[in-house]
């Protein structure tokens, strides 16, 4: 069984940086492309980053691109998002989750195995 927990989540001022981290239990965690997404409160979850399993290839929504930074340590089994210039919109839940192949991917149908999440709230 794997289990995904976040944390580092927080309130935060615009303009602000948090560092999600999401670490995985159980084995293979390197041989799986990882991502996050996101949920505000009354809208539908949304892609945010992912990463594949080398860690090379990463991909990012564009409302993050250039301020936020996915990344990854096979050998503590964590993915991290780096997030800075955190803005008012940026405000949700987030979510780490495990893809079913080793490459990335922004559909949340291509992940099977999702965390509980962490909030994020980034004040005006």
């Amino acid at each position: 069984q794997v289990q995904l927990v976040e944390s580092g989540g927080g309130l935060v001022e615009a303009g602000g940086s948090l560092r999600l981290s999401c670490t995985a239990s159980g084995r293979a965690f390197s041989a799986f492309g990882m991502g996050w997404f996101r949920q505000a409160s009354g809208k539908e979850r949304e892609f945010v980053a992912a990463i594949s399993w080398t860690g090379v290839n990463v991909a990012y929504a564009d409302a993050v691109k250039g301020r936020f930074t996915i990344s990854r340590d096979n050998a503590k089994n964590t993915v991290y998002l780096q997030m800075n210039n955190l803005k008012p919109e940026d405000t949700a839940v987030y979510s780490c989750a495990r893809r079913t192949g080793n490459s990335i991917g922004t559909e949340d149908r291509l992940y099977n195995y999702w965390g509980q999440g962490t909030q994020v709230t980034v004040s005006s």
